[in-house]
């Protein structure tokens, strides 16, 4: 029992106001369930109260509806219309701006005997004890009493954790060779004060202790001015899903050259009890990319077989026959016609990924705006006959809106998997690397018991494999300068009109 609204009096239309906060992972299916319950008393025990009905999604539904809104029936009762329940989300407000600042100096004090000084400035944010913590050194500007330093960015929980009124405390030193800085003054701000910008409360003098308790017509020792102040709001993953932008899913299960689907030792053994490696995989992954999809409908393609009727070997079929329209509708009829497509095709090697990482890239390379992202699920047992051309079409794909996943199913070492991934060196084909990293492998053996009949977490092999997706949709944006779409407005229930009969 996570929590329960308040009780809304003598209505078939309530409006909660209640609300629950809760952590969000896009790579985790995370299950909710809405009980309904007409109270009749003070009593805590549901057991004494009417219950209305029930509502199942997950999180990721609620977050994937356009505006993060989705409305579901209520079901529970059999025969019995139960009503509609409306669930909206949205993400919490933490400090996500960033600043972009500059500074410069007038007449600091000259500290080099042979030349004038080397300024930086260091930045310290206040604590909640009185101490101070570094959090951003300057470039230092060599041989000038007037230095212009380069505009540098800093978010805004770094310099003050979101605080806009905590101190600031800014250093001036001149830099020395042998690291022994000489302290030239300081100054004291605050985030409320530098928002201003550039402005007479932005000049600042700066002050050597020491030399202002010994010297009776000390002054200062130079000033720092703020040239500009420019407020940076960082965007999130879920701030694009709001906006209306579409994970779009391209889900492709790839066969395993030279084996019998009826051999128990096939990684395609179709056992009429239990889901077989590939079915095991494919369902864990894509039943969490599903909720981010609003038509569920997936293309789903082989290749590896040869087809029906002239036995031509083919690297990107259809799986559910149909090369003209091969979606299917969710997860489950994606395995349905992985299951069907196993009786009526021979698979058959070589195994060359680079079709269809080719044929997702024409998808990606249609939509320019960033409005659509895809998603490629590639299942496989490891063996590849196109390096080098899959380099290349990954390397191309980097620039494209799109990721690729790849679960390794079966015994074989995925040596070639993993330099496919670019964790520890970034791909590259031609002497031209990637441009971003959108390769995710994981080995599927690390997920199922010894018997390898069964996933010790299903949850745990989706969270690996999907971990990394918001991120390069992030990056994929960023070096695309694209923003979110302002979120659709707020719902606001219809006014219900009360009719009394008199």
């Amino acid at each position: 029992n996570f929590g329960r609204t308040e009780v809304i009096d003598n209505t078939l239309n309530p409006d909660f106001v209640r609300k629950f906060i809760m952590d969000y992972f896009f790579e985790e299916r995370e299950n909710l369930r809405f009980d309904f319950y007409d109270v009749d008393s003070k009593s805590p025990n549901l057991s004494k109260h009417d219950f209305l009905g029930q509502m199942f999604c997950t999180l990721g539904e609620i977050v994937g509806s356009q505006g993060s809104r989705l409305e579901k029936s209520i079901v529970g009762i059999p025969g019995k219309k139960c009503g509609t329940v409306i669930v909206t989300a949205e993400e919490l407000g933490c400090c996500r701006d960033s600043v972009l600042m500059q500074f410069c100096a007038n007449k600091l004090d000259k500290k080099d005997f042979f030349g004038k000084s080397d300024p930086f400035l260091v930045f310290h944010r206040s604590n909640e004890d009185g101490s101070f913590t570094i959090c951003h050194k300057t470039e230092v500007v060599k041989n000038t009493l007037n230095p212009v330093w380069q505009a540098f960015k800093i978010s805004v929980r770094a310099l003050c954790n979101g605080d806009y009124d905590r101190t600031i405390k800014v250093e001036v030193y001149d830099w020395d060779r042998d690291g022994s800085h000489d302290f030239i003054g300081e100054f004291t701000t605050s985030y409320r004060e530098l928002s201003r910008g550039q402005s007479q409360f932005n000049v600042y003098e700066v002050i050597n202790p020491k030399k202002k308790g010994k010297k009776k017509k000390y002054v200062n020792s130079g000033t720092v001015t703020l040239l500009s102040f420019l407020i940076e709001t960082e965007v999130s993953f879920l701030d694009y899903i709001k906006g209306g932008y579409v994970i779009g899913n391209k889900l492709f299960v790839f066969s395993q050259s030279h084996c019998n689907p009826s051999q128990p030792t096939s990684l395609h053994y179709m056992n009429p009890y239990q889901l077989n490696a590939y079915g095991m995989a494919l369902k864990a992954v894509g039943e969490i990319i599903q909720d981010y999809d609003s038509d569920k409908m997936f293309p789903a393609l082989g290749f590896g077989a040869r087809l029906p009727p002239d036995g031509r070997v083919s690297h990107e079929f259809a799986l559910n026959g149909n090369p003209q329209n091969p979606y299917c509708h969710g997860i489950d009829g994606v395995m349905e016609a992985y299951y069907r497509s196993l009786k009526s095709v021979q698979l058959y090697g070589p195994t060359n990924f680079a079709p269809v990482i080719n044929h997702v890239a024409r998808y990606a390379a249609s939509v320019k705006d960033g409005s659509q992202y895809f998603v490629l699920l590639i299942i496989t047992d490891g063996v590849i006959s196109d390096m080098a051309q899959t380099k290349e079409s990954i390397v191309n794909a980097s620039k494209l809106p799109m990721s690729i996943i790849i679960v390794g199913v079966g015994p074989a070492e995925f040596d070639a998997m993993e330099e496919l991934d670019g964790d520890v060196v970034r791909i590259s084909s031609r002497g031209k690397f990637a441009e971003r990293d959108i390769v995710q492998f994981v080995p599927f053996r690390d997920y199922i018991d010894r018997s390898g009949n069964h996933v010790l977490s299903m949850a745990r092999l989706a969270k690996d494999v999907l971990a990394e997706i918001p991120e390069q949709f992030l990056s994929y944006m960023r070096v695309r300068g694209i923003k979110p779409s302002p979120a659709p407005p707020p719902y606001t229930p219809p006014i219900h009109v009360l009719q009394t009969q008199i």
